[in-house]
């Protein structure tokens, strides 16, 4: 496994992490089995895992906290996020710091987490929404420095809307967010216009989040897929998003390298910029967890490959939603 260093806070963390949100809440999830594959991340290097409160109410992060108790002698980083107040994803501009993140909420939160972890310091804490109309409202700036000054975060991130990478500069202004976790993929390559730039002038760590699309970039997707109406994935892919989803993706399917598969190839676009300091793919069988992790190889894919791949950059938005 290759090792990254975590933005200033020097962290040498795994560059394939673990995305902890699918076996939380997911149509399909199993215990047993994502405890199992847990487990085989830690035996193939992976040390970074990506939690939050709002994956199944703290669940997550107590699968989190156990697999950190079973590997005690594993230098693991835990990261988490304090989730909205209103409980609305995306962040919205006409919110208010108090409908989002009063700091009352911020620390109750933080506290929860604790708990859940069984740790007593989170490694990174996470606001999991964001607008940069926030950003100026110093009660969550005093709430994120008392965390730190009391020990209980390590360090602290926000993980910014899907298809607003640049919704996050202002806040990085302050000099107080030490990572941002994006939306990064073949399809969404937006951060690269100006949001990793910035990051990497203030070195901050960068978490490259939903590689595969929720799954479309898997290639096991079908026009006919379907789930429960309470996952995730019953409102992303939406009739009209996963007709368009299917066509894009049967047309980068033409140039995946003989050999190769849809997923590799994913994981591999993004492993190539070096502003990415880990990427966090959800995996909830032990066999995925192989398949992903043994990509951490240093192997580079070739520079005509990568030119057809930003042909097939794709620029939505929440009017998707």
């Amino acid at each position: 496994m290759q090792t990254r260093r975590f933005g200033r806070l020097g962290w040498p963390v795994s560059e394939i992490g673990y995305g902890m949100w699918g076996m939380a809440g997911w149509t399909g999830s199993n215990d047993e089995q994502s405890l199992a594959a847990l487990d085989q991340a830690v035996a193939l290097g992976c040390t970074f895992f990506d939690t939050a409160w709002a994956y199944g109410d703290g669940r997550s992060e107590r699968f989190l906290g156990e697999i950190v108790r079973r590997h005690r002698g594993k230098r693991l980083y835990t990261a988490t996020k304090v989730p909205p107040k209103n409980r609305r994803w995306p962040g919205r501009a006409e919110d208010t710091l108090d409908d989002v993140f009063p700091p009352d909420h911020i620390r109750e939160y933080t506290e929860r987490s604790l708990v859940n972890l069984g740790v007593e310091r989170i490694d990174l804490q996470q606001f999991h929404v964001w607008s940069d109309a926030w950003a100026g409202d110093e009660r969550w700036q005093r709430a994120v420095s008392d965390l730190k000054a009391e020990g209980l975060i390590g360090g602290f991130g926000i993980s910014v809307n899907r298809w607003e990478p640049a919704n996050v500069l202002r806040a990085l202004e302050t000099g107080l967010v030490d990572s941002v976790q994006v939306v990064y993929n073949i399809f969404d390559q937006s951060p690269e216009d100006v949001l990793f730039g910035v990051c990497r002038e203030r070195d901050i760590a960068v978490i490259a989040r939903v590689p595969f699309d929720e799954g479309s970039l898997t290639g096991t997707l079908t026009r006919d897929s379907r789930w429960p109406e309470e996952d995730f994935r019953s409102h992303y892919f939406f009739p009209d998003h996963l007709t368009a989803v299917i066509d894009r993706v049967d047309r980068l399917k033409r140039i995946v390298p003989p050999g190769m598969t849809l997923p590799e190839l994913a994981l591999r676009f993004i492993l190539q910029h070096p502003d990415v300091s880990t990427v966090i793919p959800g995996m909830r069988r032990p066999e995925h967890v192989v398949a992903n992790l043994r990509l951490s190889d240093g192997a580079k894919l070739p520079d005509d490959l990568m030119s057809a791949l930003r042909t097939h950059r794709w620029d939505r938005s929440f009017a998707l939603q």
